[in-house]
């Protein structure tokens, strides 16, 4: 979620200047659909040599869930996600170089990313092109199951370009492209299909899903600052993948500096997409096609965020050896409404007429940060 921070600022970012010496405190908590996260982060970056900075994050998942799938075909659960984090970048001349290397560990899943970026400052540094490449390798398991075990690659290839246009509009351009192969579905989730035979009228089997997948996705940003120190920003993106789903994204925010040292955020965000073409809420038969898919987040559906936020510089003169620090506060409200997954809660009613699904999600995060 730190990242999350300070991606909605990454259009200004010059590849010309190390990032600042800063350290950053936060707990995140998210609420919705019967799944509880939290836990803390903590990030620091240090510029050494002149021309290197390096950073260390660790951040925690606690995850407990009672979702709608773990409540109609299994138990509820709670686990723990740890992940740590390494980043190094080197400055030369016009052009930054960014390594990075991140760990992840839970009960069932382990995951390791290298990636690697480069981006370089042209037309009196008002242009900004930047190259990146990723390589994941991810160890799926199964609790309960000693047995199974697979594996996951993932590649990310990227190319991003901004662009000040004039003193107070800066745009955005990025493309992606992720290639991921091996096991790519849940171990656990099951799809259901028609049986007359059920008191329920329906049964459940495994998800089976493509090991290959290939996803596109392509983004426009700007940022406005108004003459009263405000600023606009938005942006929108375009997704596709070899599953057939489709994605588009609106966001538009506001951010307002006050005096006294507080900046106030406001943001809404506006996501739709189609299903996989492998996915369906019920089947008409069991093993009816070779992919079969019911995970709620390959259907079709959307979904509206809204966010406020509000930061307030404690330390505007400084202190001792920091220079300044900050004490942010963020809420999202998230309404998610599925067009085709269905409440299974429901009962006493024919297969494949239970009311579709929709919840609310509440997302807080609370940081320091200090820069020193």
């Amino acid at each position: 979620m730190l990242a999350a921070c300070a991606a909605a600022l990454s259009c200004a970012v010059r590849a010309g200047v190390l990032p600042e010496d800063r350290a950053d405190l936060l707990y995140h908590s998210y609420d919705g659909g019967g799944v509880t996260i939290d836990g803390p982060s903590l990030l620091v970056r240090k510029q050494f040599a002149d021309k290197f900075s390096a950073s260390a994050n660790y951040y925690v998942d606690r995850v407990t869930s009672a979702s709608i799938d773990v409540v109609t075909t299994a138990s509820p659960y709670t686990e723990e996600r740890t992940q740590y984090s390494l980043g190094l970048d080197y400055l030369h001349d016009r052009w930054l170089l960014n390594l990075g290397y991140t760990s992840s560990e839970e009960n069932d899943y382990s995951a390791s990313t290298f990636s690697v970026g480069v981006s370089q400052d042209f037309f009196g540094d008002l242009t900004t092109l930047s190259l990146g490449y990723s390589l994941g390798k991810d160890e799926v398991g199964r609790r309960g199951d000693s047995i199974f075990k697979d594996t996951v690659e993932r590649q990310q290839y990227r190319i991003g370009l901004s662009q000040i246009l004039t003193r107070n509009l800066i745009v955005g351009l990025s493309f992606e492209t992720i290639t991921d192969e091996g096991f790519l579905n849940n171990p656990y989730r099951q799809v259901r299909y028609i049986d007359e035979t059920s008191p329920l009228g329906y049964a459940y089997e495994p998800e089976v899903y493509p090991r290959t997948r290939t996803s596109d996705a392509a983004a426009f940003r700007l940022r406005y600052h108004l003459p009263y120190r405000a600023a606009l920003h938005g942006e929108y993106r375009w997704y596709t993948d070899s599953w057939d789903i489709g994605a588009d994204t609106f966001e538009l925010g506001y951010t307002h500096p006050l005096d006294g040292g507080w900046i106030l955020e406001a943001k809404v965000r506006l996501y739709s997409q189609t299903a996989a073409s492998f996915y369906e809420d019920l089947f008409p038969r069991s093993r009816f096609q070779n992919f079969m898919a019911r995970d709620k987040e390959l259907s079709t559906f959307d979904s509206r965020t809204i966010r406020i936020g509000a930061s307030y510089d404690v330390l505007r003169g400084g202190w001792k050896f920091v220079d300044r620090g900050t004490v942010n506060i963020a809420y999202d409200r998230i309404r998610f409404d599925y067009k085709d997954f269905r409440d299974l809660r429901v009962t006493g009613v024919p297969p494949g007429q239970e009311p579709l699904y929709g919840f609310d999600a509440n997302v807080v995060q609370v940081f320091v940060s200090f820069w020193f």
